[in-house]
């Protein structure tokens, strides 16, 4: 990778980690649902008069808006509004590798390699011991709603997988055309119009630039740089910088939002990131072993 490339990757990990911080931020003064709303709205309007709708059947295209965008971020919000850290969310999500290998197998018969298996494990112990934990420093609502978004996140990619090689950039703009119905249904009918008015008549300059980051750095500007290096590279080269996004994420969290985790919560976060680390190079590393003996 070149060294113009790999700055672009640390650009978009930092990008990433940082956006569950914003995310807090945003929460303070928008409720979720309506912040996901807002997010969607200015990713989508005006990029799609600009960007290319991607090749692929709109049943597709509304699947993709509903699982990854839509579903993945309500539950998220949702889960750091009602007392998921910043931190502990940017780690929590990282469950969707191994709930795509789990309904990649169920609906695309994608077979698990020995790797995805002892890694999925490992990763599945960490969680364990960070749910275990709920009460300190994070509420066990919270994490199960992240669970729930690494899900929805989970079938956005078997979405992806089944519609083939299109345009990333294409897909996630015009995907964001999706959310913003349901978004603003669901806070009028949970969060109520009193509510709506009252963040929006008193929003702060916080929460402006919430909203300005989510859609334009973490989701335009984040994907498309994501997506230019899957085009240059292979997958495998560039999958594992998003193992630095768990820990931008929990750093960023706590110098900026002062979260400290438990001494058991840093137990499970480094086994859920050694399965991570099985998941993606073990492979690699069983390729490497074999020929040997």
């Amino acid at each position: 990778m070149s060294p113009r490339d790999l700055l672009l990757a640390l650009v978009v990990v930092v990008a990433w980690g940082v956006n569950f911080v914003v995310i807090k931020v945003g929460l303070h003064g928008v409720p979720p649902m309506l912040l996901g709303a807002l997010r969607f709205t200015l990713a989508a309007v005006p990029a799609v008069f600009f960007v290319k709708r991607p090749q692929m059947p709109w049943r597709w295209l509304f699947a993709y808006g509903a699982t990854i965008s839509f579903g993945q971020f309500a539950f998220l919000f949702s889960a750091m509004y009602v007392g998921m850290p910043a931190g502990l969310a940017s780690l929590v999500l990282q469950a969707q590798a191994f709930f795509t290998l789990i309904f990649a197998a169920l609906f695309l018969h994608e077979r698990f390699r020995v790797p995805n298996v002892v890694g999925l494990l490992i990763a599945a112990a960490g969680l364990a011991v960070i749910g275990l934990q709920g009460g300190h420093t994070m509420s066990v609502a919270g994490f199960v709603l992240t669970l729930c978004a690494a899900c929805m996140w989970a079938l956005g990619n078997i979405v992806t997988k089944k519609v083939g090689n299109v345009d990333l950039v294409g897909l996630v703009v015009w995907g964001s055309l999706i959310p913003p119905l349901p978004f603003f249904a669901a806070s009028f009918a949970f969060e109520g119009p009193h509510e709506i008015a009252a963040a929006l008549t008193g929003i702060s300059a916080m929460s402006i630039f919430a909203v300005v980051y989510l859609a334009f750095i973490a989701t335009l500007v984040g994907y498309s740089l994501w997506s230019r290096l899957l085009s240059r590279y292979p997958a495998s080269q560039v999958a594992p910088f998003s193992l630095l996004v768990p820990i931008v994420g929990l750093a960023s969290a706590s110098l900026l939002l002062g979260e400290q985790l438990s001494l058991v919560q840093v137990a499970g976060a480094l086994l859920v990131m050694a399965g991570l680390a099985v998941n993606v190079f073990g492979g690699w590393v069983a390729q490497r072993l074999l020929p040997a003996r």
